[in-house]
């Protein structure tokens, strides 16, 4: 990932994602849409229509990155107060460089109980900044962890 671009390429999927929390599957695909950028493993962007937004609430906060503009963020909500605050993000509209993942989700396994590239069980990202997966595919280290804010 270290040969990642800057800015980062957003390339097409065809592995299986998938993202289970609490024995439900919120979301599965073989659409999604690779973000690959120096220094973090890739984040996946899934199409909402692979995605059981049922249990997503859209929370008021956003962000601002350089690369994709101004991002939202979702709560995962499957009731009896297991509500997992800001457990997905996403860019209604993006910069046009980054088109491809307008109104697709992005999750953060550090927060949910599964998250699947294929049948492997990636892991998170350190840190809380940034959502990418960790796979056999990627080799660290990966920015995120403390002390690397200025990588």
């Amino acid at each position: 990932m270290w040969d990642y671009p800057r800015p980062p390429a957003a390339v097409p999927s065809t592995d299986r994602i998938r993202v289970v929390h609490g024995g439900r599957v919120i979301a599965d695909t073989t659409r999604a849409i690779r973000v690959l950028e120096t220094s973090q493993p890739p984040a996946y962007y899934l199409p909402p229509d692979d995605v059981d937004l049922s249990c997503l609430v859209r929370t008021s906060r956003r962000t601002m990155c350089e690369w994709k503009g101004v991002a939202s963020y979702w709560d995962l909500d499957l009731g009896d107060d297991r509500r997992i605050r800001e457990a997905a993000w996403s860019y209604d509209d993006p910069v046009p460089a980054y088109r491809a993942i307008a109104g697709h989700l992005a999750f953060y396994a550090q927060v949910l109980d599964e998250c699947w590239v294929d049948d492997e069980r990636v892991a998170p990202n350190p840190g809380m900044f940034y959502g990418g997966w960790i796979t056999s595919r990627v080799v660290g280290p990966f920015k995120g962890s403390a002390g690397t804010l200025h990588w």
